[in-house]
């Protein structure tokens, strides 16, 4: 379904980005980091932006936020603080007919994730929950709960950068090594009963738990 969302938005950049906004509605966004969190050359997302400005889905906004100063006398001050950047217009006439189309199934492939996570370490089981579970993460605590060994971090961080990538959206996971899991599973821990009583699934089960 990635594929053909690409092929009807004309590229995959753009519709990382449109994802990326759907996702995060509320927030502003400048060039770079809207590059950095789609992971596309700046090139390219001002090409894309500029396209998305243009007929409305997006729009340049100013906001005022409070803001606490330190003045020199030991006080703290409140002050409005003005931030710009790109944001979604929440008027544009199809924005709900484009959620539903973006957000009302999380679009991954989920054997490629699964291959990815693996090659980070000797991971033995994957479970997902939250956002992989319902688009706005409902019923889980963590979106994915990692256990392995001789897992390596840099990698595992680089994996779950990409993952984020493609959703349009940050992700929280949690790693355990086999024996402390296997500690707080025999336990009854308090952690592991609320992600395994939350709609999840276990992509990935080595230890047959």
């Amino acid at each position: 379904m990635s594929d053909l969302l690409d092929k009807l938005f004309g590229s995959s950049a753009r519709v990382r980005i449109i994802r990326l906004f759907l996702n995060n509605s509320s927030d502003l966004f400048n060039l770079k980091e809207v590059s950095r969190r789609c992971n596309i050359k700046p090139s390219i997302a001002r090409r894309e932006i500029s396209f998305l400005v243009k007929i409305g889905l997006l729009k340049n906004k100013k906001e005022f936020i409070d803001t606490l100063v330190k003045l020199k006398n030991g006080k703290v001050k409140n002050k409005k603080k003005k931030i710009e950047g790109i944001g979604l217009n929440e008027f544009f006439p199809l924005l709900e007919p484009l959620r539903n189309l973006f957000l009302d199934a999380v679009i991954f492939d989920k054997e490629k994730m699964i291959k990815s996570l693996k090659s980070s370490g000797d991971i033995k089981i994957i479970i997902l929950s939250g956002i992989f579970m319902s688009p706005v993460g409902i019923g889980g605590q963590v979106d994915l709960l990692l256990v392995g060994d001789k897992v390596k971090k840099v990698k595992l961080d680089n994996v779950l950068r990409k993952i984020e990538r493609d959703l349009g959206r940050e992700i929280s996971f949690v790693l355990f090594d086999t024996k402390e899991f296997l500690y707080r599973f025999s336990m009854y821990d308090k952690f592991l009963r609320d992600v395994f009583d939350s709609p999840h699934e276990k992509a990935l089960n080595m230890l047959k738990i």
